[in-house]
This record gives structure tokens, sequence and C-alpha cells, in this order.
């Protein structure tokens, strides 16, 4: 709720009359950061980039535990919502490709918009509507989310990206290797694991890929079985900072989207050929390529969801990945 509410909130101010309007525009594009380190960025960047790593890496550590001794443990459980992600971004390109054909507007290098899935907004939708669902239709969510986003970054360095950094990504897995192996000894201490993961996500953002996959890279190498005398799981300690500071700060500055100083207006904007395409894309395609792989699959093949979820449960699922900037 406190995530939607700064969403809405975002929405009116950038929105609202001048004076307001351009205060909260300042706020957002106010650049901060060392320059030398290519760290001078503005607000809403570091909101996005930066602060969001940590809800992140709170997903990392879900799935981890899920992985490990969770519903995923299964690899026939596991491998459905990774195979239904990768259905659930060819569905969402060919509607937008379809649509555009229709407009005859010719935007085709559009069709990567509509595929990924903005997993905080999807995760705490599903929080607030969903709660007749199963446990496991929110880690089937999670997973698919997170895969859809790792396939996101593979089409963006395929058909997009201009000089992603080899060196810098891979200095990243070398930082996230050592992490883990700290964790996993139970050698590491705050002040030597924060500092590491900050290096860590340092190395990802040069990189060129996605900061933010660096938490999820980080989550997953901490372990997930606990030892005697550990009786908090390292979700529960990340959660608050996660829930209450991280994702609402984020959607405070990721929303807030101007649509008012644009020529032609809101109404122009809502009816672009291309604003449509995604529109119709975007919960059409992945209720398309979620629901209708998942169908396929369970039926055809021995992959299964896990327990307790049902295909009415995968249409709300299918419904919600289609939330995205």
């Amino acid at each position: 709720m406190i995530l939607v509410s700064a969403a809405i909130l975002a929405l009116i101010l950038a929105n609202a009359p001048s004076p307001v309007r351009e205060g909260y525009m300042a706020l957002s594009n106010f650049e901060f950061g060392p320059r030398s380190l290519g760290l001078h960025l503005a607000v809403h960047e570091w909101a996005q980039d930066g602060i969001l790593t940590l809800f992140f890496f709170a997903v990392g550590l879900e799935l981890k535990q899920e992985f490990a001794v969770g519903s995923l443990h299964n690899i026939k459980v596991a491998a459905m919502p990774i195979i239904a992600a990768l259905f659930g971004m060819i569905g969402p390109a060919c509607v937008y490709l379809i649509v555009t054909a229709i407009s005859g507007d010719n935007a085709w290098h559009g069709w990567a918009i509509p595929t990924a899935t903005d997993i905080a907004f999807a995760v705490a939708i599903l929080q607030i509507f969903g709660r007749g669902l199963p446990l496991a239709a929110r880690t089937f969510l999670l997973t698919l989310a997170v895969a859809d986003d790792l396939g996101g970054i593979l089409v963006i360095a395929i058909f997009y990206a201009t000089g992603m950094k080899i060196v810098s990504l891979l200095l990243a897995f070398v930082c996230a290797a050592v992490f883990g192996f700290l964790a996993q000894k139970r050698w590491g201490r705050w002040w030597i694991l924060v500092p590491l993961g900050i290096v860590t996500w340092y190395f990802m953002f040069d990189s060129g890929v996605h900061a933010t996959i660096s938490g999820v890279l980080l989550g997953m190498t901490v372990p997930a079985k606990q030892r005697a005398g550990e009786t908090e799981p390292e979700t529960e300690a990340v959660n608050p900072f996660s829930a209450g500071l991280a994702v609402p700060i984020f959607a405070f500055f990721a929303a807030g989207v101007n649509v008012v100083d644009v020529a032609g207006g809101p109404l122009d904007v809502i009816t672009h050929p291309i604003a449509i395409s995604v529109m119709l894309a975007m919960p059409l395609g992945k209720v398309i390529g979620i629901f209708g792989s998942v169908a396929i699959f369970t039926k055809l093949t021995p992959l299964t969801l896990g327990k307790g979820v049902g295909m009415r449960d995968v249409l709300p699922v299918s419904l919600t990945a289609g939330i995205g900037f």
C-alpha cells in the first residue's frame, strides 16, 4: 500500500500546477555522486539503479530459499515459471508487432518495450489483491519476473546495447563469488559484506547491465539452510528495509511521468499508436504467453506447478505480470 500510494503521489506531483510540478521534476533530476566513477546520477537514477537493489537482494534471498528447501527444489516445478517467462516475453512482442502493423506506425524497433514485468509493482499488487491465492503463486511470480528481467537484459545486450564492458561484468561476478563464499562460511561480518556488496553493485552498473541484478546475484549466494543458533532467516532482516524504504522511494521517482507538458496533452499521449500497442501488448500478451504456455506445458510435459497452484491461479498472476512502465 505504501508503494501504490507513493506511485499515485508521484503522478499527482508530476502533473500538478507549475510550481509543484517543477519542484518535483527538479528534485527528481537533481544530480549528485562522484563523476570520476561515472556515478554522477540524477535522484531518480539512484532510486531505480541504486536503492532498488535492496529489493532485488530480498528477492534473491527468497528465491534461494525456495530453490534450496522450498517449492522450487523440484526441477519440474522450478522450470515452469522460467519457461513461462520466456513465452511471457514472446507474447507481448508479438501483440505489439501485430498492433503496429494494423496501425501502420512502423515503429517496429519498439517491440521490446512491453516484454518486461515490473517486479516491484507486480509483487505489491499480488500481495494487496491476491490474498486468496496460494503462497506458491507468489513464488511463481517472483521466479517468472526475475527470469523475465534477465531475459530483458539479454534482449538489450543483443539488440540494443552499445558498449557493454565485459571486464566490469566479470569483476562483478568475482566479487559476488567472494561475497557468497564468505556468507557460506559464516566468516563475513556486515562491515565486510556490505562494502563488498556495494563494490559488486558498482561493477555491475559500470558493465552496462542493469545494476539491480547484482542484488539478485548476491541474494542467491547467501546460504538458505540455517545452522544451530541461527533463528531468523536473512529475508526477515532485509524485508522491512526493502518494503518500507527502497520500494516506496523507487515508486515515488519512477512513476512520476509528466503528460501535461507533452505536445497535444494527455489525450494525445494515450492515443498514440505506440502507446496503444504497448498498452494492449502488456496485459494481453502476458496472458497469452504465460497462461497459454503453462496450460500447454503442464498438459504435454512432466512439468508441473507448485503445490496448491492451479490454472485458475495462473490467470491472475499472468495479468499481474502485465504491469510495467
